[in-house]
């Protein structure tokens, strides 16, 4: 098993993360080397495993807790582990999304022993694949007493910047009907591709929505994301089906994103196949408010989806803040500026200490 010095460089902890393969459902060696560095380098804090999630706390009696949460699963590798430095810059696999962040929080975790807020640290498994396996979702039907708190922060790469709740996302197919037939004798069917045009038309001509939440502005957005359709080089086809995406500001609640969809495709077959609400900003509650002072930056809306809806649906405001670049993310020259994972434990280190 590999040993982690959470007390190092954070810079050099990132690398040693990454330097673990950790792809979703293979989290077990890194999981079992947080927990046996939180366990050794940590002994203020309470430890708790489950599964490949590795759960610290402090348990000081404080007023306010605050919980800092990183997923410690990748994508699948791409020829980017081990980790290397080049121009100043850390490359490898997880390196912006989201080791830098662990990092961050590991370091934080190991050398806060007297924070002014309790301190709940969640390093968890399965982010990156279906929502089903995401190892939030296990420990809050497990360990439901360790997600409580007063402000969450999601190590999701923002670039140091802090990215406020998340928009909602829905996915519906939308089909149209026609009539098979033989393409020699096209006038016996009815084509339902051709058909399919009248969707598009819609989306083409949809105007989409902006909203402005607790000073952040919110885009909404509804695209066509895949088009299936065709049974044969000599056949009509008689089904045509439209996957469409909509991208929800977090005002409006899972049914009345639903209600709208097919609203605006009134007439058309439309089935409900992914639904997963916003989260609101919440940057009015006490906690927010201090997290903001000391970070010194303007919060922008969070365009796209994170587990920051998880602990907004559980009653938790909830910020993105992380080191990595999101840009980056998944692609095969990840790689992480390290004056940002300085930079970020810097300002957490102001506001928890």
């Amino acid at each position: 098993m590999p040993h982690l010095d959470l007390l190092a460089d954070p810079v050099d902890l990132c690398a040693a993360l990454v330097d673990v393969p950790s792809v979703s459902g293979e989290e077990g060696e890194l999981a079992s080397a947080l927990e046996a560095a939180l366990r050794a380098q940590a002994p203020h804090l309470r430890v708790q495993r489950s599964g490949h999630a590795v759960l610290a706390r402090t348990e000081l009696g404080r007023d306010k807790r605050v919980l800092l949460a990183g997923h410690i699963d990748t994508v699948p590798i791409a020829g980017n582990v081990p980790s290397r430095r080049d121009g100043g810059l850390l490359h490898g696999c997880g390196s912006s999304d989201m080791k830098a962040g662990d990092a961050v929080f590991a370091h934080l975790a190991a050398a806060l022993d007297d924070p002014r807020h309790d301190l709940t640290f969640v390093f968890y498994d399965c982010e990156e694949v279906e929502a089903v396996r995401n190892g939030l979702g296990r420990i809050e039907r497990e360990h439901r007493d360790w997600l409580a708190a007063d402000l969450a922060i999601l190590g999701e790469p923002t670039n140091g910047a802090v990215e406020a709740g998340c928009q909602g996302t829905l996915r519906v197919d939308v089909a149209v009907r026609g009539r098979r037939a033989h393409s020699a004798r096209s006038w016996l069917g009815d084509n339902a591709v051709h058909k399919a045009e009248a969707v598009l038309r819609r989306l083409a001509t949809y105007a989409a929505r902006e909203v402005e939440i607790d000073g952040c502005r919110y885009r909404e957005g509804l695209q066509a994301v895949r088009i299936a359709g065709g049974v044969a080089g000599n056949v009509v086809p008689d089904e045509c089906v439209v996957t469409v995406n909509f991208r929800f500001a977090p005002d409006r609640d899972a049914a009345a994103a639903e209600k709208h969809v097919r609203e605006v495709f009134d007439g058309f077959e439309v089935t409900l196949t992914d639904l997963s609400p916003g989260a609101l900003p919440g940057l009015g509650e006490p906690a927010a408010q201090e997290f903001l002072a000391a970070t010194g930056a303007e919060p922008t809306a969070k365009l796209g989806w994170t587990d920051v809806a998880r602990f907004a649906a559980l009653g938790i405001p909830a910020l993105n803040y992380g080191p990595g670049d999101p840009n980056l993310a998944h692609t095969r020259d990840e790689h992480v500026d390290p004056r940002l994972i300085t930079e970020a434990v810097d300002v957490l280190r102001r506001f928890l200490a």
